[in-house]
């Protein structure tokens, strides 16, 4: 997966300055309840003045981004129901034209959501900075900023994913184990650089404020039929939020390696989470599924050192879903009892809310059960 150059340009041509102004200035807008009556003063612009897929990204995550600060401007219980036409018409063009569903996408706002502020120097989280946020200061840049850094760090492993697959074909075994080697390697940066979360992301300002501009409008009880998008369709359409199980980089390592989803619904979890990938992507995770099972030519060809290879890479995978485990804990679980512990009995649908994903999954369960799944994917004696 290349992420590189993925945020560039960094504006769109000059036609399309309403939609720069809003989405530059989105944080101050929500905050000071300004958003939504900008919104509904916006021309209905063409998306034809759009050059290329570049362009067309931007323009994505843009009205990504003011499309969710739209809908929570007023908080988690009080959503707009209506998204206005002259939001989402050219959004609903846009997202058809890239394959995309027309709400904000993990490929939005982590993959295409940054800069380097020095182009010459390494891309590391003090030089990195990113072209839209929420509300939420600098925990919701920092969020932003090391969820792509986890994605950056997955690209060696992906290579050597690629290795593998090829190196099969050919039974070349010493190359399939230096590739094992490169996927392990990466998985466990994953897993170091996740953890940058503790120092960059405060825990009740995640809950509290970032994480509500993740909600979707799937399963979603304050929004129980979906969002209208005016002038598109006579139905309201029901998506789920960024989440970053949209990200093909897990579900590569996993299809590598053979986990095997044990229940109807991580299966079906991790089928929906295609849908909101980029196509390339999507076709990615897709073309591993089809391929001969790595983990049955390990079991087959019977060498003590391959098979500590493939496991190498199952228990630094293992780990990284361990500590994604605690991370949940830290910024979901433990800010939800707290907030249903302080909140007011008419508070609404927030602790029924609190302890689910952006993906609408009902989220440490869930977790563990993907947990234990990769875990059965060991190779024992």
């Amino acid at each position: 997966m290349n992420i590189g150059n993925a945020a560039s340009p960094k504006d769109l041509p000059e036609y399309y300055c309403a939609w720069m102004e809003l989405v530059r200035n989105l944080p101050l807008l929500v905050q000071t309840h300004q958003l939504q009556a900008r919104v509904a003063e916006m021309p209905l612009l063409s998306t034809r003045f759009l050059r290329g897929h570049r362009e067309l990204r931007l323009a994505h995550m843009a009205l990504g981004f003011i499309t969710m600060g739209y809908v929570w401007q007023e908080g988690r219980h009080q959503p707009a129901k209506v998204l206005p036409k002259a939001l989402a018409v050219p959004y609903c063009t846009v997202s058809g034209t890239l394959g995309l569903p027309p709400i904000l996408c993990y490929a939005d706002c982590v993959l295409a959501n940054w800069r380097l502020r020095d182009p010459e120097r390494p891309m590391e989280i003090e030089n990195v900075d990113v072209l839209y946020t929420v509300p939420g200061g600098d925990s919701s840049k920092g969020f932003f900023l090391v969820s792509l850094l986890v994605e950056q760090s997955a690209c060696a492993g992906l290579q050597g994913v690629a290795t593998i697959m090829n190196s099969m074909l050919t039974h070349d075994i010493t190359a399939i184990q230096e590739a094992l080697s490169a996927v392990r390697d990466s998985i466990r940066r994953m897993t170091e650089v996740f953890k940058l979360t503790n120092k960059y992301v405060d825990p009740a300002l995640f809950y509290n404020n970032v994480r509500t501009f993740f909600m979707g409008w799937s399963d979603n009880p304050e929004l129980p039929d979906g969002l209208w998008y005016e002038g598109v369709r006579e139905q309201p359409i029901r998506l789920i939020g960024a989440s970053a199980g949209q990200s093909c980089s897990i579900q590569c390592f996993d299809q590598l390696l053979g986990v095997q989803y044990s229940d109807d619904t991580g299966r079906l979890f991790m089928e929906t989470m295609q849908a909101y990938m980029l196509p390339t992507h999507r076709q990615l995770v897709e073309m591993l599924s089809s391929w001969p099972p790595l983990r049955q030519f390990v079991l087959s060809s019977s060498i003590p050192e391959l098979q500590r290879s493939y496991n190498s890479c199952v228990l630094a995978l293992v780990d990284l879903r361990c500590f994604h485990l605690s991370t949940v804990a830290r910024y979901i679980t433990i800010p939800a009892s707290r907030a249903t512990l302080v909140s007011c009995p008419f508070g609404g649908g927030q602790a029924m809310q609190g302890n689910r994903g952006t993906g609408s999954t009902n989220v440490l369960p869930f977790l563990k059960g993907i947990r234990d799944d990769t875990k059965r994917a060991l190779i024992t004696d």
